[in-house]
């Protein structure tokens, strides 16, 4: 399967037979470049303009968002509730996870997941082996609590996302605190990378995919 980082918390994930999701669109208000893009799925973890803008897509996608299990093409999702803040959604309402078992393999997208997780809601969202964090808080987890999320998940590959860049037009952190919290991680240099089997397991491995 491939992984390609559109900038924030938007990714395109496609999967061996070509089913293609994009997961959290955003307008051109975030600063970086709304393209059309074709897709058979888009995912929305929560209705901010940063996160449902679901015109970004081309194609009649199937929208999936809120809770539950649904299995589309050769891709199955399974949505678990959180909130978008520390206080069970007081401030800024609800957050869904989405778990993708795509080619095998599990891909976790958390949203603007805005608190540490929960031991119910960890056996919810199940085994994790690709995770797709938010590191730059304000408006989700900071790069501390994005840390113990990784340590409560356990993936083998974490890729840092909704972090500030030269793109981004509101101000939170940058992936560096994440990257020294966390002990490093390797710049991928390329906004698209390939995931087999085979790179799952071993040490865990931190990504920070390139926007271009």
């Amino acid at each position: 399967m491939k992984i390609k980082w559109l900038g924030h918390s938007c990714f395109l994930l496609t999967s061996e037979k070509g089913t293609r999701i994009v997961t959290d669109p955003y307008d051109e208000t975030v600063g970086y470049k709304v393209e059309k893009i074709e897709a058979d799925i888009v995912t929305t973890s929560h209705d901010h303009y940063d996160h449902n803008y679901i015109d970004m897509i081309k194609s009649d996608a199937k929208h999936v968002q809120g809770s539950g299990k649904v299995i589309i093409e050769d891709v199955e999702i399974t949505g678990v509730q959180t909130f978008h803040d520390e206080v069970e959604g007081k401030k800024r309402g609800k957050n869904f996870v989405f778990n993708f078992r795509i080619d095998g393999i599990n891909v976790c997208h958390l949203g603007d997941l805005g608190h540490v997780l929960t031991g119910e809601q960890l056996e919810k969202i199940g085994h994790v082996d690709v995770l797709l964090v938010p590191v730059g808080g304000v408006y989700t987890v900071d790069y501390k609590g994005a840390f113990e999320v990784v340590n409560l998940i356990k993936p083998s590959i974490v890729i840092p996302m909704h972090y500030k860049t030269p793109h981004l037009s509101f101000q939170i952190d940058g992936v560096n605190k994440f990257l020294d919290q966390i002990g490093g991680g390797e710049r991928v240099s390329k906004q698209e990378i390939e995931i087999n089997k085979e790179d799952i397991g071993g040490d865990r491995k931190v990504l920070v995919l390139d926007y271009c």
